[in-house]
């Protein structure tokens, strides 16, 4: 599982307020990897470290290996509500939460078990 290519590209982001007066635009950058035959993309701050997204990407993907058994765009497209289950156990408020592969895939086969 090799990692592809990154591609960047320079955004900002919408203003919060309703002055147009008093807005400053963020820059964030739209990040897309394609990664295991999967495409990720993320909107993420200028500041933060790309690593640390490959990092959370890398981890997402050996979690569904291990759930689906060599996951493909397929399994992601008619097995959704697992998926965004998978994401919940690891990442809360668009943070990351959990590392533990071993702690994920042992709190998943909790759950799949009250299924």
């Amino acid at each position: 599982m090799a990692a592809g290519k990154t591609e960047k590209l320079l955004f900002f982001a919408k203003c919060q307020t309703e002055s147009t007066q008093s807005c400053v635009l963020d820059p964030v950058v739209l990040s897309k990897w394609r990664y295991a035959g999967l495409f990720f993309s993320l909107c993420v701050d200028m500041t933060d470290n790309d690593l640390a997204y490959l990092e959370c990407i890398h981890l997402f993907v050996e979690i569904l290996d291990h759930f689906f058994s060599n996951v493909c765009e397929l399994d992601l497209d008619f097995n959704f509500h697992k998926v965004y289950l998978i994401l919940d156990e690891f990442v809360l408020a668009g943070e990351l939460q959990e590392t533990s592969k071993k702690a994920i895939i042992e709190r998943l086969n909790e759950l799949e078990k009250l299924e």
